[in-house]
């Protein structure tokens, strides 16, 4: 066993620190704890996040070098570095060329605004890219097996994979919408001689397009990937790390590395114990929606054995999840919330947020109402019988569709809640009556006028992508006011932590003297977020995840990449 660079993880940015390292003449090997390959990013939409990407110009949508790093710097708040920053800024694009190189090509989204549209330096849309949907034809049946399946949630009727523009034109119901269902349905059920050899679909969207198309350039570069490997420790000799000690198959081993080890294995949301030390109260690793068993820490623990210096350990990248029976994992709610005729309340029956804004900052708002009232956590997503057939809602297709009663009959009081009135369904609920009945009156003004008053949902671009354009003036808002009512109960959980060890531009891991640890690198959640606390746009994480990792092996390789407009660094913004 002779190995260059040795890649502690699966996901996104491990399996593109491999192509690269093999296509640069390295010999690279991937570890992976679980019995699967992809991670997080499998389960993810898969977008990145990619400032001045070369479809913008195709799509008429302007921006600069210096518009994306004062966006980042402001979101960031002081807690990255602009070195860091200006490398991700410069870099993003040449990642998206390399995806494409290899077989992984994407193409942005012209509408998808950035998630804070009232910061300077925010655009309308174009920097979010979706993956080019992939046929898993091309992974064949054994890598498809190894490939980690989606969410649920994720599937239309737990079968069909769909992409970010279709998923958008349903949810706002476009003319196309349903011609667009009807091609999805008919192309998965008419491919028999796919259907015959798996229940899973040939056409891969999303993180399955990212990741499936990876996991193919690794295959076929023939780049070992070792499952069901856990790392105990890295091997440090001489102040630098050489390779690692791994459990595999029952036996302790140990692996040198001749250059250098990269860690790519995720966050700790999934430990208890590092949640309990490290993030705000309360916190429960059931809440998140990352795959159980991963995700636990082990590559940020044994980095800071060997010195590493740990950064943002406070933050995650928050979203409302809710629990649905028989699930491994809770769902995160990211878009069914703009949809109008909804709101989110407390205990207390008051409306605390605005429904449709960032994920992150929906999670972040629980907490401080908790902080508050004792009462947001958990909180209640609350609809009416309008809501309800016409639009999807967590695991529930519309009524329209799926009726009541079709629904499983062991969901009522475990994944909805129903009551013939406000009233009744506050009882069923727990929450305050007259609170829930006064909350829904002003949303129900609110629609009339099309001005949310006291949170302003739907007052910018970002709220308005995922509203219902038939609904006027306000495409997230609409009254809730016909019976019967429903509600769903939100918790404040998350797609993965943020905190990690502090790497510089180049993705090396620093000490706690600010210095590189030798022959280690970091990338992803394993590594502190180069967005500091906050989520510029979709595609944040999967989008400096793999642009550092091509920094990394560039730097590995004694090819590192200057940065170019150091002008901007220090710079007041």
């Amino acid at each position: 066993m002779d190995y260059d660079l040795i890649v502690v993880g699966s996901g996104a940015g491990a399996l593109l620190a491999a192509i690269a390292a093999h296509d640069g003449g390295l010999r690279p090997l991937v570890i992976e704890k679980t019995n699967l390959v992809g991670g997080t990013s499998a389960l993810s939409g898969g977008g990145i996040w990619i400032p001045v990407n070369d479809d913008m110009a195709k799509a008429g949508i302007p921006d600069s070098t210096d518009t994306a790093f004062g966006y980042v710097k402001r979101c960031a708040r002081g807690l990255a570095s602009d070195r860091r920053i200006l490398a991700y800024v410069e870099t993003a694009r040449t990642l998206a060329r390399t995806l494409a190189q290899i077989g992984v090509p994407y193409r942005c989204m012209p509408h998808y605004s950035d998630y804070y549209p009232a910061t300077e330096g925010a655009l309308p849309g174009g920097r979010t890219m979706d993956p080019v949907d992939f046929n898993a034809g091309r992974l064949g049946l054994q890598g498809l097996e190894l490939l980690r399946p989606t969410n649920p949630g994720q599937l239309i009727l737990g079968r069909m994979q769909i992409n970010a523009f279709e998923a958008r034109s349903m949810l706002a119901r476009e003319r196309k919408s349903k011609w667009v269902l009807m091609w999805i349905m008919a192309r998965y059920f008419l491919d028999y001689p796919w259907r015959n050899k798996t229940r899973r679909d040939r056409r891969l969207t999303g993180g399955q397009a990212l990741v499936g198309g990876l996991l193919t350039a690794a295959r076929k570069r023939n780049i070992p990937i070792w499952t069901e490997t856990t790392l105990q420790s890295l091997q440090h000799k001489d102040g630098r790390v050489c390779g690692v000690t791994v459990l595999r198959d029952g036996q302790t081993q140990s692996i040198s590395a001749a250059k250098a080890v990269l860690l790519a294995a995720g966050g700790f949301e999934r430990n208890q114990e590092m949640r309990e030390r490290h993030l705000p109260q309360p916190t429960n690793q059931a809440w998140t929606a990352t795959p159980p068993g991963a995700n636990t820490g082990d590559a940020i623990r044994a980095g800071a054995e060997v010195g590493a210096q740990l950064h943002l350990m406070e933050h995650t990248w928050g979203a409302p999840t809710l629990a649905v029976p028989k699930e491994e994992k809770f769902r995160a709610m990211f878009v069914e919330r703009s949809l109008p005729g909804c709101m989110v309340v407390n205990g207390r029956g008051e409306r605390f947020l605005n429904e449709s804004g960032p994920y992150p900052e929906f999670q972040q708002a629980m907490f401080a109402n908790h902080a508050k009232t004792g009462s947001a956590i958990p909180a209640w997503i609350v609809f009416d019988a309008r809501f309800r057939s016409k639009y999807p809602i967590g695991p529930m297709m519309p009524a329209s569709a799926v009726p009541d009663s079709r629904l499983r009959k062991s969901w009522l009081g475990q994944v909805y809640w129903k009551g013939e009135t406000l009233q009744e369904l506050a009882a069923h609920i727990g929450v305050d009556p007259q609170g829930l009945a006064a909350s829904a009156a002003r949303m129900s003004q609110f629609a009339q006028t099309g001005k949310d008053l006291d949170f302003d949902r739907g007052g910018n671009s970002f709220d308005r992508y995922y509203g219902d354009i038939h609904v006027h003036p306000n495409p997230n808002l609409a009254p809730i006011d016909q019976g019967p009512f429903y509600a769903m109960q939100l918790w404040p959980g998350d797609i993965g932590t943020k905190g990690g060890l502090l790497t510089d531009e180049d993705a090396r891991v620093l000490d706690t003297q600010g210095q590189p640890i030798e022959g280690l690198y970091c990338v992803g959640n394993n590594a502190a977020s180069v967005m500091g606390p906050s989520y510029p746009g979709a595609g944040s994480t999967l989008g400096p995840a793999m642009t550092f990792a091509l920094r990394a092996v560039a730097h590995l390789r004694g090819q590192s990449m200057a940065l170019q407009r150091t002008d901007l660094l220090d710079s007041a913004v």
